[in-house]
């Protein structure tokens, strides 16, 4: 018990630490006669210039990049500055990227990026989210990108922020101007599932759990009955968060919250970090709701009963725990295979990780929160000399992405923005079983657009194995590719678990007011608290109570009247 305790303790202590804390070379050459489309109303029509120019001369582009410590990808002798994306990127335009500064993904970049913005000594490019777009535009430091994008943006690229029917470019848009190229993200990258070790259940004769209740017998008998058969205790039932995780996605922040809780809580109806509609009409913060108090009520006894991971929130690495065959459920994004699932099948090839739209809510429905389909931005330096450089480089990767050899992970390019119609891995899933069937051939794919589509079709069954229609680990070769491998196996198994209908939660805001600026981080900081110590038993639950009395007095009330004002807009 000692033990236990000190642990929390410990775990507690690192989630404080962590919350605590327009010029072209080669303009001749490159004009031609079309007319580019404007990204708003208030923008002047400019000529369209080549989006894949060459520069006469080399010219350097200084960025700020986000790694992943753990990737280990890259060949001997290679490194996030020079690699086969930074080669190629050298090779088609003539641009050397310099990285001149790397931080790790998730909060050490997040505190990288405030800490140049607080300083200004910006990067020349970098990626950053919504708040810190806002306070560089407030601040007068960041390059106006109406022409730029006008004549240098790819049409593929025109034409998927173009789906999102406006909401991409409002993101962007400050006083009529472009001061920023946004992302968008196939729809699929906003749901959070469930990835379980379906071996494990027909070892123990387990059915897939659907309830929240069959999940709690689940993960009570991945503990308890020796599920990986080595005759010790030393299985976990479900992964948590790891050191500067967190327990929830929020509307700054809503994808990609891998090893959190998220369908859990959706399956209360509660929808912490987000802003959703209260029944009177009006906007409520999720954080604040009977729903997330039930919820977290859930995950304490979860985490009492040892089913959740007792080092959740200090764990350096959840995906350890996967990787060595530990645990037996985590909930994440539909792209697994790209995560820890490579590793986990290098040490135990009969690990069989499937993938469900699960936990159902009290009526049998799946109801996750979903996201924007502009999260992340690439922002360019006030001053710096080649804007259209940032551009060119998204124009490049999302051309010739396909090309690449996808064993080194796709992160290392230089300036990776994600660029997906909203529906491209749902066309692409449909696709692939049609080419597998005989009914579509590779070479017809070659859609606009849909980037991975036709080289998907040619590699495919490189690693997919007979029969089509089973997709359990068995009925697949990885030493063939583990490249393609990664891709498709998330594709067969994690998108093909959203191809049903499920109840959508959007936020009401996915932007910060007035207000927020001033007061929105000593307010996150007090949520993420209190949430942890409830869940891992160091508050009672009825702190709960005192947190929504603090949280209105603090600046959450007024912050809710603004958010609720924005949206009757």
């Amino acid at each position: 018990m000692r033990k236990t305790q000190k642990s929390i303790q410990i775990s507690i202590a690192a989630m404080l630490i962590v919350i605590t804390a327009c010029s072209n070379t080669n303009s001749t050459k490159e004009e031609s006669k079309a007319a580019a489309n404007t990204p708003n109303a208030g923008a002047v029509a400019a000529v369209a210039a080549d989006p894949f120019g060459k520069y006469d001369k080399p010219i350097t582009i200084n960025i700020g990049k986000s790694i992943d410590p753990s990737d280990k990808s890259l060949p001997p002798g290679d490194t996030p500055e020079s690699n086969q994306y930074t080669k190629y990127v050298k090779e088609q335009l003539n641009i050397e990227s310099k990285m001149i500064w790397q931080a790790a993904q998730g909060k050490d970049y997040d505190q990288k990026v405030n800490l140049s913005i607080a300083s200004n000594d910006l990067p020349d490019t970098m990626i950053v989210n919504d708040t810190q777009l806002r306070q560089m535009v407030k601040a007068g430091q960041l390059a106006d990108l109406t022409e730029v994008y006008n004549k240098f943006a790819s049409p593929a690229i025109k034409s998927i922020i173009e789906t999102t029917k406006g909401l991409a470019t409002k993101n962007v848009t400050f006083n009529g101007k472009l001061m920023a190229l946004p992302n968008v993200t196939t729809e699929s990258d906003m749901v959070h599932m469930m990835w379980i070790r379906k071996d494990w259940l027909d070892k123990l004769g387990l059915q897939v759990p659907k309830t929240i209740d069959e999940l709690e017998k689940v993960a009570k008998a991945f503990v308890e009955q020796d599920p990986d058969g080595n005759g010790k205790a030393d299985t976990i039932g479900i992964t948590g968060p790891q050191s500067g995780g967190f327990t929830n996605a929020t509307f700054i922040v809503p994808n990609n919250n891998n090893y959190g809780f998220d369908p859990i809580f959706s399956a209360y109806h509660a929808y912490p970090g987000f802003w959703i509609k209260g029944s009177d009409g009006k906007s409520v913060y999720g954080s604040i709701t009977r729903e997330t108090k039930e919820a977290l009520a859930k995950l304490r006894d979860l985490y009492a009963k040892g089913l959740i991971d007792r080092e959740m929130s200090v764990r350096k690495d959840a995906t350890e725990l996967i990787k060595a065959g530990k645990s037996g459920i985590w909930f994440g994004m539909w792209w697994g295979g790209y995560g820890p699932l490579g590793d986990a099948i290098k040490n135990d090839p009969k690990a069989n990780w499937q993938a469900y739209a699960v936990p159902l809510d009290a009526k049998g429905e799946f109801t996750p929160h979903m996201g924007t389909p502009s999260n992340q931005f690439v922002v360019v330096r006030k001053g710096y000399e080649h804007p259209e450089a940032a551009i060119k480089m998204v124009n490049l990767l999302l051309r010739d992405e396909s090309k690449f050899d996808l064993k080194v992970a796709i992160n290392n390019y230089p300036l990776r923005l994600v660029f997906a119609p909203m529906d491209e891995m749902d066309v692409t899933l449909k696709m692939l079983k049609e080419v597998l069937a005989g009914t579509k051939k590779p070479e017809e794919l070659d859609i606009p657009g849909y980037k991975l589509l036709k080289a998907d079709a040619e590699n495919v069954k490189k690693v997919k194995l007979e029969p089509y229609d089973k997709v359990d680990i068995e009925y697949w070769n990885p030493n063939a590719d583990l490249g393609v491998w990664k891709r498709m196996y998330s594709t067969f198994v994690g998108v093909a678990a959203l191809q049903q209908p499920y109840k959508k939660t959007y936020s009401v805001t996915y932007s910060q007011t007035k207000t927020m600026e001033g007061k929105w981080a000593s307010l996150d900081k007090l949520e993420k608290e209190t949430f942890l110590k409830i869940i891992m038993g160091a508050a009672p639950l009825e702190t709960f109570d005192q947190f929504v009395q603090d949280w209105k007095k603090q600046g959450g009330d007024q912050i809710t009247a603004e958010v609720d004002e924005a949206a009757k807009q």
